[in-house]
């Protein structure tokens, strides 16, 4: 995955637990697109300010998801619910009655667990 995609993913989940300063520099950096010059001029501080802020900002970030774990469960429950998913409904196409029942239940439920993702 490409490292800005998986900072802004990380953003997504902990963004929350940086300081206001590292949330700012790291949304407008990695979510805005912003260059460092116009993150330090908008937040009225140099560019090797942005620089360092970015960087701890990404230090901590990866530090959150060592310790909590929490994009890692998140993609590992979405990868389960889609094999879920994809069985169910492979059961549900060669039954009948009330195995095929069941599955559809079992896909039915798959898919809202998909849909937590959205």
């Amino acid at each position: 995955m490409e490292k800005s995609i998986e900072i802004s993913l990380l953003f997504d989940f902990y963004g929350e637990l940086l300081s206001e300063k590292k949330r700012e520099a790291a949304s407008l950096y990695f979510n805005e697109d912003l260059s460092l010059s116009e993150i330090a001029q908008h937040m009225g501080i140099t560019r090797q300010g942005v620089s360092d802020l970015i960087r701890r900002s990404e230090s901590e970030l990866y530090d959150f998801e060592n310790k909590l774990g929490l994009y890692s469960r998140f993609e590992a429950i979405n990868a389960s619910a889609l094999k879920i998913k994809e069985l169910s409904q492979s059961i549900a196409e060669e039954s009948n009655g009330g195995t095929k029942a069941k599955a559809l239940d079992i896909f039915t439920e798959a898919v809202k667990i998909e849909s937590l993702e959205a």
